[in-house]
């Protein structure tokens, strides 16, 4: 079975998976480039990172567990050699944040060596590690990444490019995956296109994939264009090759790119993250404003809707909570003390704006309750007269399944346990007031049908095998999906 994995104590936002980067450029210092594309992807994951190159004949890789500054010096970037790279970094959400499971993952199969790289979550890991122990295969690791890797290792495919189509037909799920041997990048996603993968050209000659369309900016390639759900893409020394692996029964890219993961200078199916944000906050002013004296982001990923809600309510717009930007994550004890205090390492309040005003405070989400009672409370000690709560999203009632960390379940969720008035009084607002869902996909600007919505709604375009969906299903509402 998956590892258990446990929550970080007063950790109440979701974590998303991880964030590939590829490049395919020979004469270009790849090694280097990859470095600069996992800076531009590190808010994707900041527990590991890794880098992997090929220069035609084998693999050189250092990985390790940290941020990318801490792992990478100039010393090992100039010990890369080579015109293929894949890096990563990474978030646990299948898998504990031990160096086993850090990616890329290097194997080597019948058709040679390879690495691996991988955005998302499987649903079907459990079932395929237990089948290939039982066959005497050894792991190292927990993660999915690992049992992929050990498919593509036992594959008798000569080519790599076999050998992943057969991989692409055995797992379940979400995975947007970047994978090279020593002569070139491959990039797939799963037919439903649940985790963001982009294409970019660099220079004349070479091509880089990334997680999000802000890593093409910072190295200086070009975008190109999305790889399609099911879609798997070769580069090497002929160029570019696409193939269809896989029909996608529709498009279900997960909503919470746009409310929260992706950087808001990203594009995702041609639309602007950070636009899409400011939109929300536009529709939340139109259904939810109330009288207040100042409309407030909590940064960072409030900050676009906070200006959206203001500029729309014409309301004054300002920034009371200053974040300190040097702190990544915090693991704090599980007191409430400490609890408290891990926020206010990261949030400083501006007490002299804040002391005698009401307050509409924009937030992306409330996942668990136990980061937005601190902030709350933060602000009323700052001497806030009213705090009025506004979520750029419906309530989230159901777990992830799909590689966002939900931890030990549904019963975690706060808006699983209780109404929009419990939730109120238990994080201390004087309103609070949620998103339509209709209004949310409205702002992004694309077909409800584009999206997968699972966590609002509890419609999982991915099946998801029971052994799997009751793990973290242990209410007894559970069975019954909850109306908006």
């Amino acid at each position: 079975m998956p590892a258990i994995q446990f929550p970080v104590p007063g950790h109440g936002r979701w974590r998303d998976a991880c964030g590939v980067f590829g490049v395919f450029a020979p004469g270009e210092d790849v090694a280097r480039t990859t470095y600069f594309g996992l800076f531009a992807l590190q808010h994707r994951g900041q527990e590991s990172a890794g880098i992997v190159v090929g220069d035609g004949h084998r693999l050189d890789s250092h990985v390790d567990l940290g941020l990318a500054f801490q792992v990478f010096d100039e010393s090992i970037i100039r010990r890369l050699r080579g015109y293929v790279a894949l890096g990563h970094v990474r978030y646990s959400t299948m898998g504990s944040n031990t160096l086993p499971n850090a990616q890329p993952i290097v194997g080597e199969g019948h058709f040679g060596p390879f690495a691996i790289a991988h955005n998302g979550n499987l649903v079907n890991a459990g079932l395929l590690r237990r089948q290939l122990e039982a066959a005497g295969v050894i792991f190292y690791g927990s993660s999915d990444t690992e049992v992929m890797a050990k498919l593509l290792e036992l594959s008798r495919a000569t080519t790599a490019e076999d050998a992943v189509a057969e991989l692409m037909h055995t797992v379940l799920g979400a995975y947007s995956l970047g994978i090279i041997t020593p002569d070139r990048l491959i990039a797939v996603r799963d037919p439903h296109g649940v985790r963001p993968l982009c294409i970019g050209q660099l220079n004349s000659a070479g091509w880089v994939i990334a997680s999000e369309t802000c890593a093409l900016q910072t190295v200086g390639a070009e975008f190109v264009r999305e790889i399609q759900p099911g879609e798997m893409v070769v580069i090497d020394g002929d160029g570019l090759h696409a193939t269809q692996v896989l029909e996608s029964p529709r498009r279900a890219m997960c909503i919470f790119e746009f409310i929260y993961f992706a950087r808001p200078d990203s594009t995702i199916y041609g639309k602007n993250v950070y636009m899409a944000r400011f939109r929300m906050g536009q529709m939340l002013a139109r259904t939810s404003d109330v009288d207040a004296d100042l409309v407030v982001p909590i940064p960072e990923t409030g900050i676009p809707a906070a200006i959206g809600y203001a500029q729309e309510s014409r309301k004054p717009f300002g920034e009371v909570l200053i974040k300190n930007r040097y702190i990544f994550r915090t693991f704090i004890s599980p007191d409430q003390r400490m609890r408290e205090l891990g926020v206010k390492m990261k949030l400083s309040p501006l007490k002299e704006v804040i002391a005698g005003r009401r307050l509409i405070v924009v937030d992306d989400s409330i996942v668990r309750g136990t980061t937005t009672k601190p902030e709350v409370e933060l602000l009323r000690s700052a001497g806030a007269k009213e705090i009025h709560l506004r979520i750029t999203c419906p309530p989230i009632r159901y777990p992830c399944f799909y590689g966002i960390d939900t931890s030990a379940g549904r019963s975690e969720l706060i808006a699983a346990r209780m109404s929009v008035e419990d939730i109120r009084k238990e994080v201390g607002a004087d309103t609070l007031e949620y998103q339509m869902m209709a209004n949310m996909i409205k702002a992004v600007g694309l077909p409800k049908l584009n999206f997968c919505t699972a966590c609002f709604d509890g419609q999982y375009p991915i099946e998801v095998p029971p052994e799997v969906k009751v793990s973290k299903f242990d209410l007894e509402r559970d069975r019954q999906p909850a109306s908006e």
